[in-house]
């Protein structure tokens, strides 16, 4: 990739995300959550058909069958130069979009062509990321307590200080109940764990650490993220069904293997960028007004290290001159 292209695309990602948070915000508080999904994703496929790329979908919205936009395998861009593989969730947190809770975001993510990782036959993983203070400190076969001792040690922090952050799920009862035990407070989240590995990583979230078992794609686009965050996120696959241990044992899948950020997106040049669709500690939410609406964004590369926030303005009356996506919610976007 060239320097130019390079910021161009990072730049660009930042409009694929907005698009989707506008129209998905819409549906804020309707109860409708496959609509709030569905909007998010005519507005993210229409924007990206419009970027300088060469684009193929490796973690999406689903298989062929599944998914008529973003699904898997689909190429995406303008068909040119650089070749890349990409990342999508147009709406991560569906339910807390339908409901009017905090959190939700819409989120791209891009890498180098053949350097994100996907296994199709294992929908979760166990994980654990920290900021740059506590890379290095971690390690996913040791007890959360001992994590809870490095991470405290690294940040020259008490254990009874730090804060993690975990899906709130039966699953998590013995986690729960060991973090409790080792003094820590914990901020329970109802979905959406990309959001809860970023706010592990960037400043002012007064979050610590992502702890607890999570969907693996999401896994992916969180350690696309924390590359360029200069976090670290370690992750090993978990097995929830006899399904899934059939497809254990006829392909040898190593479910004991610890996976790094580097094993999920192994690419140099990586962009990241998030938009927030409600409000939440990581961003603030679309807020609609007389005047048209405003975004709050969070665009990053690898290579540089560079985050951008991005406060924007939108005038819808504007947009739906120019675009075939509907920004007023007068009506279904173009497709």
């Amino acid at each position: 990739m060239s320097e130019t292209i390079d910021r161009n695309l990072a730049l660009e990602l930042a409009r694929v995300t907005e698009a989707a948070a506008l129209t998905s915000a819409r549906w804020m508080g309707r109860g409708d959550k496959e609509a709030a999904d569905q909007a998010a994703v005519d507005a993210m496929r229409l924007v990206l058909g419009s970027v300088g790329m060469d684009g193929i979908v490796v973690i999406g919205e689903g298989a062929k069958d599944e998914a008529p936009m973003l699904y898997i395998g689909e190429r995406v861009g303008i068909g040119t130069d650089p070749k890349v593989d990409i990342a999508v969730d147009p709406v991560e947190g569906t339910r807390l979009v339908a409901m009017g809770m905090p959190n939700a975001i819409s989120v791209v993510a891009l890498a180098d062509r053949g350097t994100m990782f996907s296994c199709e036959d294992i929908a979760y993983m166990e994980k654990i990321a920290v900021g740059s203070e506590a890379a290095g400190s971690i390690d996913l076969s040791a007890s959360p307590t001992e994590n809870l001792t490095r991470i405290a040690a690294a940040k020259e922090m008490k254990v009874q200080d730090l804060t993690v952050v975990a899906l709130d799920r039966p699953r998590h009862e013995e986690l729960v109940r060991e973090i409790r035990a080792a003094g820590a407070r914990i901020k329970f989240i109802p979905d959406g764990d990309v959001a809860g590995a970023m706010m592990a990583t960037m400043p002012g979230t007064g979050i610590d650490v992502l702890m607890g078992i999570g969907g693996a794609p999401e896994a992916v686009i969180a350690a696309a993220a924390l590359s360029c965050l200069g976090g670290e996120i370690q992750t090993r696959l978990w097995v929830r069904n006899e399904t899934e241990a059939k497809a254990v044992r006829e392909k040898s899948i190593d479910t004991s293997r610890i996976f790094t950020g580097k094993d999920l997106v192994s690419g140099n040049n990586v962009f990241f960028s998030a938009t927030g669709i409600t409000d939440g500690e990581l961003l603030q939410g679309v807020h609609f007004s007389k005047e048209g609406a405003t975004t709050q964004t969070v665009v990053m590369r690898s290579r540089s290290g560079t985050v951008r926030r991005i406060d924007a303005r939108h005038s819808l009356t504007k947009l739906n001159a120019i675009s075939a996506i509907r920004y007023d919610g007068s009506g279904d976007t173009v497709r």
